[in-house]
């Protein structure tokens, strides 16, 4: 994976951070990707990031077993990363997470290549 160089910027030039905030920032950010970091609840937010879905078509498209589907839904959901509709016996599964959407969209198009 190549780095571009950041840009030069001189001593001084910059504001000093507020600590508290950047460490508040990247512990949400660690929060979140600690959640997206399986390799099953990422497959399920790649096709959550596409429209609204029930167990049995996700389970249908991504060959995962309802029982590891149910559960690691059931974890998306508790962390507020999915949400959930009920239409009859069916319960649809959405991204409800702007952050999750936003990281899912620039894996898609750096790692996936589309």
């Amino acid at each position: 994976m190549q780095v571009k160089d950041a840009p030069s910027v001189s001593p001084g030039a910059l504001p000093p951070p507020d600590l508290a905030a950047l460490q508040a920032s990247a512990a949400k950010a660690c929060a979140l990707l600690k959640v997206m970091a399986h390799a099953d609840r990422l497959v399920l937010l790649c096709r959550l990031a596409q429209g609204e879905f029930c167990v049995s078509d996700l389970e249908a498209d991504l060959g995962i077993r309802q029982p590891t589907l149910s559960q690691q839904l059931g974890v998306l959901r508790q962390e507020g990363l999915v949400d959930t509709r009920r239409e009859g016996k069916h319960i649809y599964y959405r991204l409800a997470s702007d952050d999750a959407a936003a990281v899912m969209q620039v894996l898609h198009s750096r790692i996936c290549g589309s």
